[in-house]
């Protein structure tokens, strides 16, 4: 299994946006969308690689990563729905729903496909977007993925619980998160690192203090999570990734979603790889960018995109794979 050696955490708080990376907007159905991508002219030779942020996070996550993607691909690292800086409307926020939405995005922004990357939910709304547009996903990686398991930390759990919504203003109040954020810098002053995962969890819960974004969040996460659990699993689906290349690549020490559940789907994806990075959590975009970036390079070097024709082959091989395909994992 690879392994990577430890590095120390990155500092606790924001960095400015680098100069090498810039963001963007389009309206789509008449929403703001918002997105991030390389301060570089646009080559329309070059192949896409498409970044999925998580829940209640941004495309800011991937400020590190870009810069270096972008000597490769063109880059698209969009703002969710409901996230970020892109609209907030009343709607649908399931993973179908976000799915349509980044086929959307694509389409708009002239791209016929991608390498499609996706963390945590990203990684579900990434799987789902293989699977309803296989046509249009030229690879696949899931970070830190959610959808494959159900254990998940129980923050987000007690997010689902009723009267939530009720509660999460309270927390997510300026007083409350300026408090959490001077705690943290002074822990960082002595020496110690209360770690990434703390610093983006409160970067996540202190964009909430925004009505929209918080309703959003509460609809986003009730879609996918349970007092149980999470409660959309894609392991009944995970042999199809044989159709396209698909890698792996969790945190070791992964507080939010166990490294367990990726090392499980690495096990039933076929021709899969799987990425363990030693020492780092839920966010090995934010805690080692260079890293990332540079296994999503090598792979992507060393693998064919995939070019479905689902109009010839490739279409009875995917009616034979459904009706025979292996019996649910759980």
């Amino acid at each position: 299994m690879p392994r990577m050696e430890t590095a120390a955490p990155v500092p606790l708080y924001s960095v400015p946006m680098p100069a090498s990376v810039v963001q963007k907007e389009l309206s789509l159905h008449g929403h703001r969308i918002t997105y991030r991508t390389a301060d570089i002219a646009e080559r329309r030779d070059a192949p896409v690689i498409l970044l999925v942020h998580g829940i209640a996070g941004n495309a800011g996550q991937w400020d590190q990563v870009i810069p270096r993607l972008a000597e490769q691909f063109n880059v698209v690292a969009p703002d969710l729905l409901g996230h970020g800086q892109s609209a907030k409307p009343r709607g649908d926020y399931s993973l179908g729903a976000y799915a349509v939405g980044l086929r959307d995005l694509l389409l708009a922004l002239e791209h016929g496909s991608a390498t499609v990357v996706g963390h945590s939910l990203g990684g579900g709304v990434a799987m789902q977007f293989a699977y309803a547009y296989p046509t249009m996903c030229e690879r696949l990686v899931l970070v830190s993925s959610g959808g494959l398991g159900k254990e998940v930390h129980g923050l987000l759990k007690a997010v689902t619980w009723p009267g939530a919504e009720w509660v999460l203003p309270l927390l997510t109040a300026r007083p409350v998160h300026a408090v959490a954020s001077a705690v943290s810098r002074q822990v960082a002053r002595t020496g110690l690192h209360a770690g990434p995962d703390v610093a983006e969890m409160l970067r996540a819960f202190g964009s909430l203090t925004d009505p929209r974004a918080r309703k959003a969040f509460i609809h986003t996460i009730r879609a996918v999570i349970d007092v149980g659990g999470q409660r959309v699993s894609a392991r009944d689906r995970l042999y199809l990734a044989q159709l396209i290349p698909t890698m792996v690549v969790w945190g070791r020490r992964d507080p939010i979603i166990p490294a367990t559940h990726g090392e499980h789907a690495h096990s039933v994806m076929p021709g899969s790889r799987l990425e363990i990075f030693d020492g780092v959590g839920h966010f090995p975009q934010v805690e080692r960018p260079d890293d990332l970036a540079r296994v999503l390079l090598e792979f992507a070097a060393t693998t064919e995109p995939a070019h479905l024709d689902l109009g010839g082959e490739d279409l009875t091989t995917l009616r034979r794979m459904l009706t025979g395909g292996p019996s649910p994992t759980g």
